[in-house]
């Protein structure tokens, strides 16, 4: 392993142990969610730009790093900045974040994800093979694999990192819409 691979592994087990450490999940219920929505959606009111880069970070590093909490992101995210800004700004972070864990299986984590999940490379292998990026379209479609899997996985596949990127932009668009709709709710909920 290159030192830049290296380096850039330790960066992720950092980041990644930190989450943990320091329980940021916590902050990742809906009841978080609600109890911070009116503060938060204030200071979205007031610093747009700067809410927005932020959020996209978060998003991104998040799905990049395949913590959980993507979901719950995508509500918060929706009940903050709206339908309109909310599903644009879900939409690009989590296929920025998944291109960037499928960048990381490819060049950094290919032995630990094929030792991790090897029994269902193949069948992802299979697919890319007979179906070629609709394959891919299918699984982000209908989630048959959680998405942090589908991401690893493809990184071993010799899908083009471009197609990947629009195909997965695409493909979770539906879902995204679904979801950025619940969480402009998020508000109403009891």
């Amino acid at each position: 392993m290159t030192r830049t691979r290296l380096l850039l592994a330790l960066v992720m087990g950092g980041l990644i142990g930190t989450f943990f450490a320091l329980d940021l999940g916590r902050y990742l219920s809906l009841g978080a969610l609600q109890a911070q929505q009116a503060a938060v959606a204030q200071w979205v009111d007031s610093h747009f730009v700067s809410a927005s880069l932020l959020f996209v970070l978060i998003y991104v590093l998040s799905t990049a790093l395949s913590l959980p909490g993507a979901s719950l992101l995508t509500l918060g995210g929706s009940a903050v900045f709206g339908v309109g800004w909310g599903l644009l700004l879900v939409s690009f972070a989590s296929s920025i974040g998944a291109t960037l864990a499928f960048l990381s299986a490819r060049f950094l984590l290919r032995d630990w994800v094929t030792a991790r999940f090897g029994g269902k490379l193949a069948t992802f292998q299979s697919g890319m093979a007979k179906e070629g990026a609709f394959y891919l379209l299918s699984l982000r479609l209908i989630p048959i694999f959680p998405f942090f899997l589908v991401n690893l996985l493809m990184g071993l596949t010799p899908i083009r990192v471009s197609t990947y990127y629009w195909v997965s932009q695409l493909g979770m668009l539906p879902g995204t819409f679904v979801y950025v709709l619940a969480g402009s709710e998020l508000g109403q909920l009891t």
